[in-house]
């Protein structure tokens, strides 16, 4: 574990990832190329492919191909920008910067903006689908998967977490809510990125558990890492302006608990993430990595 180089290891599944989602994603082309470039501009613009990075690594972990799992990582990606694109919406949370550049509203419109992550959502599903249908996994498992997917994404998860941020917002709530809302709107497709690629890669049920469960723990030390970064972090390193949650008035864990509970909060879900992974030997050691850098990460 000692000797495993985290950073070499991020960019080469990051270069990996990216070179694949040109492969997956279309070009832009025909009458409806502006929602393909709309959709293209927020998919490269620079994220740290953590989902995707994670799915592969579950798949490695349980057993099996990281290349035969690439496309359900790939759909996950998708997913997680789709996200961004909304979340950042005059109606919702209103941001001009995403990554470092103009998010997608402010370049190509309210509603073409809203099309391109519709766009990205359902392009997702159908990669997932047809891993069913070429033959490199049994239709029965992709179903799980996608289930998986679905309540993850949806209105019992990132979805479902989304209303509850904005329905908090200007409200008194307590650390019970925000907990939950974050183990939806952040955690959800975190902690599902890592069972289905444990599923795809065969793991036994057992181990699928075990990620399952690292998964829930890395979701919520990266969002109260995010939180604080939002407090504390630099704009130039982020990529976005510092202190829109507290400007917002989000309900958020530094603003309940206090920033130095928070860290104390975030080791804790660190160091059940780690046990977690308990089970596995060294063929974890990237998620051992990620699980640690999040307590230092910078951005």
């Amino acid at each position: 574990m000692a000797d495993f180089e985290l950073k070499a290891y991020l960019g080469e599944r990051k270069q990996w990832i990216d070179a694949q989602l040109e492969k997956l994603f279309p070009a832009a082309s025909g009458l409806e190329k502006s929602v393909v470039e709309a959709a293209r501009y927020s998919l490269f613009a620079g994220g740290k492919r953590l989902r995707p990075i994670l799915c592969l690594a579950a798949a490695e972990v349980a057993g099996g191909s990281p290349e035969a799992v690439m496309p359900v990582a790939a759909a996950l990606e998708m997913i997680h920008t789709y996200s961004l694109i909304h979340d950042d919406l005059p109606a919702m949370d209103n941001d001009d910067y995403r990554r470092g550049k103009l998010t997608n509203h402010k370049v190509f419109g309210e509603a073409v903006a809203i099309l391109a992550g519709d766009a990205l959502l359902t392009e997702a599903f159908g990669l997932m689908a047809e891993m069913g249908s070429n033959g490199g996994f049994e239709p029965r498992k992709i179903l799980r998967v996608i289930g998986i997917v679905v309540k993850a994404a949806g209105y019992r998860g990132m979805i479902g977490g989304q209303v509850i941020d904005l329905e908090s917002e200007g409200r008194n709530v307590d650390i019970t809510t925000v907990e939950y809302m974050h183990i939806r709107k952040t955690g959800a497709l975190i902690s599902a990125s890592l069972e289905v690629g444990a599923i795809l890669g065969g793991g036994s049920e057992e181990q699928i558990a075990g990620l399952k469960r690292y998964g829930h723990h890395l979701g919520l030390a990266f969002q109260i890492t995010d939180d604080l970064l939002d407090l504390e972090g630099e704009a130039e390193v982020m990529g976005k302006t510092p202190g829109s949650d507290l400007a917002k008035n989000k309900k958020t864990y530094p603003a309940l608990l206090g920033v130095g509970r928070s860290r104390e909060s975030a080791r804790e879900h660190v160091a059940e993430g780690l046990r977690a992974l308990g089970i596995f030997g060294e063929t974890a050691d990237p998620l051992r990595a990620i699980a640690e850098y999040l307590l230092v990460r910078k951005a």
